[in-house]
């Protein structure tokens, strides 16, 4: 997992609309950056939600919300019309943003051992400097934990 102090990872995705983005893209706010597994899925659909519900306490802190995940930007377009979600969705399906983050690893479920996305949330200030990482997340309140954090800066 990067560590606080790091500087934002110099890696091009694209966004829902198939726009290429980089995190410099937005030097000079702070970047609220998280990493969750897939689209529609019940855990990510929840965590999408609670960002949803708290972007304006977010925004109200200079800070940009950018959800990044391997789906395709076509996935993205639909996932943010089925739950009307008022915030940037990023495309990484070869995993290079998520592996600079240390979000893309090995995971283990039912016994099986796979890769797949690390479900964190990163924080870089407006200098583009990593300051508060989230390794686990509770997906139902996560939104109001980073609104608060921003909140206290």
């Amino acid at each position: 997992m990067l560590e606080r102090g790091s500087a934002a990872p110099e890696v091009t995705v694209q966004n829902e609309i198939g726009e290429d983005v980089s995190l410099n893209d937005f030097a000079g706010r702070y970047i609220v950056l998280y990493a969750y597994p897939k689209d529609n899925t019940s855990g990510c659909t929840t965590e999408a939600c609670s960002f949803r519900d708290n972007l304006p306490a977010i925004e109200s802190r200079d800070a940009v919300l950018l959800g990044l995940s391997p789906d395709s930007p076509d996935s993205h377009q639909k996932f943010i019309a089925k739950y009307q979600l008022n915030f940037t969705l990023l495309s990484d399906p070869e995993h290079k943003l998520l592996e600079a983050l240390g979000a893309w690893g090995e995971k283990k479920m039912y016994g099986n051992t796979y890769m797949g996305v690390i479900r964190s949330t990163f924080v870089f200030d407006p200098e583009g400097k990593l300051i508060q990482v989230w390794p686990k997340v509770q997906v139902k309140t996560h939104g109001e934990e980073v609104s608060e954090f921003l909140a206290s800066l």
